[in-house]
């Protein structure tokens, strides 16, 4: 590395080698430095972030890093040892949108970095940053379980909530409090059990004796996410509490209706049907979820890091927000700009139909169904780097979207039956060209 390189890194970086974050002070010549070194030439792990390196993403983004602009390393157990080529940015608001590498854009201006070389809203590029940021700080918590990482973007990027179903002891709390962490908000939690009343989840009218009133004191699900823990240990008069709150996005309380805040994310774990004491959450409360997901048994090399205390609920204390919720925000709207052709919409809808009618399946997909299995694939492009949803985006995201909705002759909890019967119409349904 050369001396100008490393003295630029000492003047303008204050790094931690605990944490492993590199704050830039200064950027003045930021733009000359990051066309000259595009990446460090050493790995992370071997300077602990005592050099400042310049992530390939922010730039593929069409951002320039601006004064005061935190930035976060890869692992150090990564594989390839070499971290900083999945170097994220963590203040997305932050960022300043750029044409050619150096010229501003305006809020209303274009950024050329689309595949197909069209020009790409600003906001759009925003939100692909902000979605592989939140992956990679994701996976430093959670080990070995990529297709869950995934289903957690995808739900938080598109607005939708998350079902995870899964033995226990597998980390499916620890997902939640990672995302929360990693968006910038605080997690408020709920556990299920049989006891629990619908007023312990949306909240309760309290009468003040100073001032004679009834006074609304809200509940948990007054947050930005929320996690409910073991879902299906409630008792359905208590799970229906969340079905105004998860589709309306308000709570109705003494005839009373309180908006909840925006973003507004809801996590719910829930045991296999299988184990003792649980209920089967309602058609019209699983169709509310926009993605279900598992998470499962990390292979051995991962389950061995687990055991050493890498990764998992240690790494959450050292976990640093990607994010606010207001640019959390303003990423869910950005997707709503994501190119869907009318071919690829009817593809996605040709699936839901074909779903009621599946041999096996006494409820199929409903129009709530298609709608978020075409945001999901919206979400899944932004992470994917493109502005347009392509037929695989569909693909990829089908089995979390619809597998849990439908009702197979099985009963409820058959996921696995259900699971193999959207992959069936997948092979069945014939796709667009791409």
């Amino acid at each position: 590395m050369s001396s100008e390189r490393r003295q630029f890194a000492d003047r303008n970086s204050v790094a931690s080698h605990d944490e492993g974050f590199a704050l830039i002070q200064s950027s003045h010549d930021l733009p000359t430095l990051v066309s000259e070194f595009p990446l460090c030439d050493f790995p992370c792990h071997k300077y602990k972030c005592s050099m400042v390196c310049y992530s390939l993403v922010p730039r593929r983004a069409g951002f320039s890093f601006p004064s005061s602009f935190t930035i976060h390393r890869a692992s150090e157990s990564d594989d390839t040892g070499v971290g900083c080529r999945r170097l994220v940015a963590a203040s997305i608001n932050e960022m300043e949108p750029v044409r050619a590498g150096t010229q501003a854009v305006t809020a209303q201006g274009m950024s050329p970095t689309t595949n197909h070389g069209a020009a790409m809203p600003v906001s759009v590029a925003a939100a692909m940053a902000l979605g592989e940021a939140l992956v990679t700080n994701l996976g430093a918590v959670l080990l070995g379980a990529r297709p869950a990482l995934t289903a957690a973007a995808i739900a938080a990027l598109s607005g939708g909530h998350l079902l995870i179903e899964d033995v226990p002891g597998v980390g499916k709390t620890v997902l939640a409090r990672a995302l929360a962490a990693s968006l910038g908000t605080e997690l408020s939690r709920v556990q299920g059990h049989p006891d629990l009343l619908p007023s312990d989840v949306t909240g309760v009218s309290v009468f003040s004796p100073d001032t004679g009133a009834w006074k609304f004191r809200p509940g948990p699900v007054f947050a930005h996410v929320v996690l409910v823990d073991e879902l299906n240990r409630t008792p359905p008069r208590t799970q229906s509490a969340l079905l105004e709150a998860m589709e309306e996005r308000q709570v109705t309380v003494d005839g009373e209706s309180w908006p909840l805040p925006r973003p507004h994310l809801v996590i719910a774990t829930q045991n296999p049907l299988s184990h003792r004491g649980t209920y089967p959450l309602v058609e019209s409360q699983l169709d509310r979820f926009a993605v279900a997901t598992s998470i499962g048994y990390p292979d051995a090399a991962s389950e061995a890091r687990l055991a050493l205390q890498v990764g998992g609920k240690v790494a959450l204390d050292g976990l640093h927000p990607i994010c606010t919720s207001d640019s959390w925000w303003q990423a869910q709207r950005a997707i709503e700009l994501v190119t869907v052709k009318p071919v690829v919409a009817e593809y996605a809808v040709a699936l839901c139909r074909a779903s009621r009618d599946a041999p096996g399946v006494r409820l199929g997909a409903s129009p709530r169904a298609a709608i978020w299995l075409i945001r999901s694939a919206q979400a899944h492009a932004v992470l994917a780097g493109r502005a347009y949803v392509a037929p695989d985006d569909v693909k990829a995201v089908a089995v979390g979207c619809l597998a849990h909705r439908l009702i197979t002759e099985e009963g409820e909890g058959s996921t696995q039956q259900a699971a193999k019967i959207v992959n069936n119409l997948l092979e069945a349904t014939p796709s667009p060209r791409p």
